[in-house]
């Protein structure tokens, strides 16, 4: 026997896939995280898992885990007190940041305060210029002040962030080890070593990010590997990476800057693996667990990347999945503001005390006792066996909401549930903005614990093609991780102008990038299968302020193709804008290297036939619009492909609750997905 593991530790539940390699069976489980001792939830599910499927962790020869440890710290600002050492006279490069307020219409947006307070950065003489060439070789004295000062802040670790290092990281090399004499308790982290982009305060803030976050997510893979030892695990542990990959746990720990979207990207990973297998082409992915709801786009199983992702306040600039993210999960609590108007979200209950409905001290009224009370979950077992839904406690929660709103419980808790919808709206419409995409043209992919019970509503505001939900939505995102590949991105900045001549400069990065990749592949991650080596640029036109991400054939550059690369750009400039300038001079500012080791995929089986009519196991009276319909209750194990009913309807199973409205109808794919469209008027 052998088995591959995926577990997603998400706020209130933690998924596991388990992949056994002999009979190509797929097996899920979902328990309760448990916030209050990282690990438990881990062996909680192994022990479960050896109960019920005859796992023993000694067959385990794969496991990988994505967590939000790291983009918690920062949302929460509980990570490392730090200090930050910068070139002389350039220490405001925090506060002044781009000179942006967050929310431009609104005249009193203010921007976040820094990780690391003004009192904590030093400014070290030294410099480098534009050209590469150190002007200004920093000195020991001048550094062992700074140490001193940082220091008496109570700073436990410093980040160096000095002006051009990208071009050249001499100067930060040399600080860096004089830290070392000088102070070897305090961690040291590089901007240059951390991602060495050209702008000084996107590379700061991106280094200040990584520090912030390595010690907290330093034990807590600590702390998950030990628990995984004794529970009898040999294998190596993999984390996964904000770009949808995979990397060891030894890498995860020193370079925690690769894993801050570590939980949310796997999700999108595994809903892009399951909607190509399936024939999907055009997806929104909808993950919606107990904090928050996440969307992507996803084309031809392929997620859409980015730089710049939001983690928290601060905007990071590695190379991540592009994922929308809004404070509008299961658990997020419903509240009266002080002008009387309902709201809902951004606190979450999580999993403990978790929704009043699941029965574990929660009180106040969340998005799932919202579904609750209209009687739209929790008529068979859920979680696993983990959770009975308890009506009443719901409808008791959103009392006191009903009693100062002035109205009933039930409208209430249709107002909570459109509340919701409407926030995910707003979030999924900036996205389609950004990529320029018509919803007409997708399908929402509906996933996590509660992602298949508000789908339908967002699909019908977003005027979509349609929801699909997959067999086992609610184990998605620990899916995800179970098929990740292998997967690194490395960056130069070349900063030249896109012809011969220029060309002819990115030959000597070009062919460091490559002998870079190749090692952390072969060498550092062990993989001898075929590498998948993609080449990309960040491109602009000559006089532009930001650059597009354009991808290239490495031949072009080989080659010194300066029309190849330049039409390329034009071509995915008229895509993103409408509209390209053929004659005006192209420049190159970074060029980038991904590269990639494909691992085992599950493939997924079809499900059996139809042989006679979907028939309900019962019917409930559940709320829709305000009023009360007859609703019939199906279970996903029941269903077969070719089946076809109408709504309103509610499909109960292990991992989640898919609801129907009365204006859709489902239909069940070859392979076990639930089809749902809008019917015909």
């Amino acid at each position: 026997m052998s088995y591959r593991i995926g577990v997603d530790v998400g706020g209130s539940f933690t998924d596991f896939a388990v992949f056994d390699e002999t009979n190509g069976r797929l097996a899920t489980l979902k328990v309760f995280s448990r916030p209050d001792e990282p690990g438990a939830e881990i062996t909680a599910g192994l022990t479960t898992l050896k109960a019920r499927d005859g796992l023993d962790p000694a067959d385990v020869d794969y496991f990988t885990h994505g967590t939000t440890v790291g983009v918690n710290t920062v949302i929460q600002r509980n990570g490392h007190d730090l200090a930050l050492f910068t070139t002389c006279n350039f220490e405001d490069v925090l506060q002044i940041a781009r000179l942006k307020i967050p929310e431009i219409h609104n005249l009193y947006s203010v921007r976040p305060e820094p990780l690391i307070p003004r009192d904590r950065v030093f400014g070290i003489s030294e410099r480098t210029l534009a050209t590469g060439e150190v002007f200004v070789t920093p000195e020991l004295d001048d550094v062992a002040a700074a140490v001193d000062a940082a220091r008496l802040t109570g700073s436990k670790g410093i980040v160096l962030a000095f002006l051009n290092a990208y071009r050249n990281p001499e100067n930060e090399t040399a600080v860096k080890a004089m830290i070392g004499e000088l102070a070897p308790e305090l961690p040291v982290f590089s901007s240059a070593e951390t991602w060495p982009i050209i702008r000084e305060y996107e590379r700061t803030t991106t280094a200040v990010i990584s520090g912030y976050v390595q010690p907290r997510v330093s034990r807590y893979l600590d702390r998950f590997e030990t628990v995984l030892r004794q529970e009898g695990l040999a294998c190596p542990l993999l984390i996964t990476k904000s770009n949808g990959g995979v990397m060891g746990i030894d890498q995860a720990r020193n370079d925690c800057v690769q894993m801050i979207l570590s939980g949310t990207a796997s999700g999108v990973i595994g809903a892009g693996y399951l909607a190509r297998a399936s024939g999907f082409d055009r997806i929104l992915s909808l993950d919606i667990g107990g904090t928050s709801a996440d969307v992507a786009v996803i084309i031809g199983g392929e997620p859409q990347y980015g730089v710049g992702e939001l983690i928290g306040d601060f905007q990071i600039h590695i190379p991540s999945v592009s994922v929308s993210s809004v404070g509008q999960g299961g658990g997020s609590m419903a509240w009266v503001d002080p002008l009387g108007m309902l709201q809902v979200g951004p606190d979450s209950a999580g999993s403990t005390p978790g929704p009043a409905c699941y029965g574990r001290g929660g009180t106040r009224p969340t998005v799932t006792d919202a579904v609750a009370a209209c009687n739209l979950v929790g008529h068979m077992s859920l979680g696993y066996g983990a959770v009975e839904v308890d009506h009443a406690a719901a409808r008791a929660a959103i009392a006191p909401l009903a009693e100062a709103l002035g109205s009933s419980v039930e409208t209430v808790a249709g107002d909570i549930i459109n509340i919701s919808v409407s926030g995910m709206y707003a979030e999924v419409s900036g996205l389609i903005s950004r990529f320029g995409i018509d919803p007409r043209d997708f399908h929402l992919f509906a996933f996590g614990g509660a992602g298949a019970m508000l789908a339908c509503f967002l699909a019908r505001e977003l005027d979509m093609n349609g929801v699909v939900v997959p067999p086992t939505p609610g184990v998605v995102s620990a899916l995800g991780g179970l098929i990740a590949d292998l997967k690194n991105d490395f960056i130069r900045t070349v900063y030249c102008d896109v012809s011969a001549e220029g060309l002819a400069a990115v030959a000597t990065p070009y062919d460091a990038l490559g002998a870079q990749a190749e090692d952390w592949l072969r060498n550092k991650q062990g993989f001898e299968g075929e590498a998948v080596v993609k080449v990309l640029a960040d491109m602009r036109y000559q006089g532009q302020s930001y650059e597009i991400e354009v991808p290239l054939e490495g031949a072009w550059l080989e080659a010194r193709n300066a029309a190849a690369v330049a039409d390329a750009f034009h071509a995915e400039h008229a895509r993103l804008y409408g509209h390209s300038s053929p004659a005006a001079p192209v420049q190159m500012v970074n060029l980038r290297l991904t590269i990639s080791g494909a691992t085992p995929k599950p493939a997924l089986l079809p499900l059996s036939p139809a042989e006679a009519p979907a028939m309900p196991r019962f019917e409930v009276d559940a709320w829709f619009g305000g009023r009360a319909v007859q609703t019939s209750v199906y279970h996903r194990t029941d269903l077969r492909a070719g089946h076809r009913f109408e709504g309103p309807a509610i499909i109960a199973q292990d991992d989640t609750t898919t609801v129907v409205p009365p204006d859709f109808v489902v239909d069940v794919d070859a392979f076990g997905n639930l089809v749902i469209t809008r019917r015909e008027a």
